[in-house]
């Protein structure tokens, strides 16, 4: 950490990318890293690597293409492809073209991508050569399935200036609580947050950051891409989540690493990774749990930053970056210019140390959900986001997170919260995930928790966590029933998915 504080590094930065009054818009951050570090390498996959300059290059020959199939200001281009350097062409393409990119979750089903199109009626879907046989044809639509075939061009195009607060890009969620709903982001939300980021962690053009999450996700994308090219730094990207993939990405001497429990969870598997360059291991897009910390300081005697976030922020909210460790469920203050609340039922603001739900504010909140004005209304008020999480101010004035709000359980008036049971499933060595859902039964709310596990032996296994549940839980905290599976279902991001389980159940 430098001697300036964070607030003098964050305006620093903004007054470096603010010209005449106005914050450097998305559609111009590839130009401009070309120009300042043209030889800088963007990024690497496996054996191949591309410059700056020559990602702008390809991605304006792209962004040409995107022109002559009618791509005009704020048009809508879905971008369908795996982790790769063809991603970044396109992704890249779309904003010099003006466009709005609409990257896909590349795992969504047939029926989820039809609706989706449906919805975003894009002009031009760019789609991976591997992933076109999902992708519903679309007659008012045209289909590129070869980024690398425009002819390179060295003529500009001609931009139409925009506003800062229009849409730049749409996020689709992961639809945990029913249909993935698309993020609106304005250029704004994306280069604050992205320097909100960059402020914390301290990123330099030097930093090389390790990235095997999808990049269709905002947390991957925003370190990966906004981040790394607003820097001139360097994108190690992994095209697959498996052991040599992952032991090739980490060749390159990362510097940095964005990951979620779950892969530092195979991190901790695969025992003898080679981390000596890096400066920070950063964790986001679910709970971290003290087994997956204490598992990764214990093989590598490294300290995994926790952090915290949403789609609907872009997606940085807070870390726990300071030196000495701290609970798992503590993710740190809010970043430079995000504001956070703890209220009640009544939205009321309650004191520091009482938990209720976590509403913040700031210019990376989302211009809205895509099409849906009451899903928009129903989590944003004043400027306010709901983030529909559990949460409480500690004494050092950190965030410290108590559970989903969906997922909190009242049994005869008392709160129990997942997470907290959770932690303590996971502490049993045979527990390799856990997930605790409430039921409902004879008119309360039962807990009951899922667990995975490779134990032969499955009743054992039951009795023998029923046991550590009385010895470190209340009673009413206690599962009434534990359902032992080899694993259990996830989201994209390495979530347990709790919508899955709870149509698991029946009592």
């Amino acid at each position: 950490m430098n001697n300036t504080s964070e607030h003098q590094r964050f305006d620093e930065l903004k007054r470096s990318l603010t010209t005449h009054g106005k914050l450097i818009h998305v559609q111009e951050i590839l130009e401009r890293a070309a120009r300042k570090w043209p030889r800088n390498t963007m990024a690497i996959c496996q054996d191949q690597r591309i410059t700056y300059k020559e990602l702008y290059e390809r991605s304006l020959a792209l962004a040409h293409s995107l022109r002559e199939l009618g791509v005009v200001t704020r048009e809508r281009v879905i971008l369908y492809w795996e982790n790769s350097l063809e991603f970044c062409i396109a992704y890249f393409a779309v904003w010099q073209a003006g466009g709005i990119v609409v990257p896909l979750n590349v795992f969504l089903s047939e029926h989820e991508l039809k609706k989706i199109i449906e919805e975003v009626q894009p002009r031009v879907l760019i789609v991976s050569p591997h992933l076109k046989e999902k992708m519903p044809a679309l007659e008012s639509a045209a289909l590129i399935s070869d980024v690398m075939s425009s002819k390179q061009s060295q003529e500009p195009l001609l931009r139409k200036e925009q506003d800062e607060h229009s849409t730049a890009a749409i996020l689709y969620t992961s639809g945990t609580t029913g249909f993935p709903k698309g993020v609106m982001l304005s250029s704004r939300n994306i280069i604050i947050n992205a320097m909100q980021g960059i402020t914390r962690f301290e990123f330099s053009p030097k930093d090389r950051v390790f990235c095997a999450l999808p990049l269709f996700h905002s947390y991957p994308q925003n370190i990966c891409m906004w981040s790394a090219v607003l820097l001139g730094a360097t994108a190690i990207i992994v095209p697959k989540i498996e052991r040599s993939s992952i032991v090739k990405g980490l060749r390159h001497k990362p510097t940095v690493v964005v990951a979620v429990p779950a892969l530092y969870g195979l991190f901790c598997m695969l025992k003898n990774l080679s981390f000596s360059r890096v400066k920070l291991f950063a964790s986001g897009g679910d709970a971290l749990s003290d087994k997956v910390r204490g598992l990764f300081a214990l093989i590598y005697g490294r300290k995994i930053c926790n952090g915290y976030g949403l789609t609907e922020s872009s997606p940085f909210i807070s870390i726990d970056s300071d030196d000495y460790t701290q609970p798992t469920n503590t993710i740190g203050k809010p970043l430079v210019g995000i504001k956070a609340q703890i209220r009640n039922e009544r939205k009321q603001e309650v004191p520091d140390g009482t938990i209720g739900t976590l509403w913040i504010q700031g210019e990376n909140i989302m211009l809205g959900y895509y099409k849906a004005p009451q899903a928009t209304a129903d989590i944003i008020e004043d400027g306010w986001l709901n983030t529909g999480d559990l949460a409480y101010i500690d004494e050092q004035a950190k965030i410290v997170l108590a559970g989903r709000e969906r997922d909190l359980i009242s049994n005869k008036g008392l709160k129990i919260y997942p997470q907290e049971v959770e932690n303590i499933l996971l502490t049993h060595p045979a527990v390799l995930q856990a997930g605790v859902i409430g039921i409902s039964y004879h008119d309360e709310e039962i807990p009951v928790a899922f667990v995975a596990s490779k134990e032969a032996d499955i009743e054992k296994l039951a009795r023998e966590l029923k046991v550590l549940c009385e010895r470190n839980l209340a009673s009413y905290k206690i599962p009434r029933q534990f359902y032992v599976r080899r694993e259990l279902p996830v989201t994209t991001t390495g979530k347990v998915d709790k919508k899955i389980l709870r149509s698991e159940v029946a009592l």
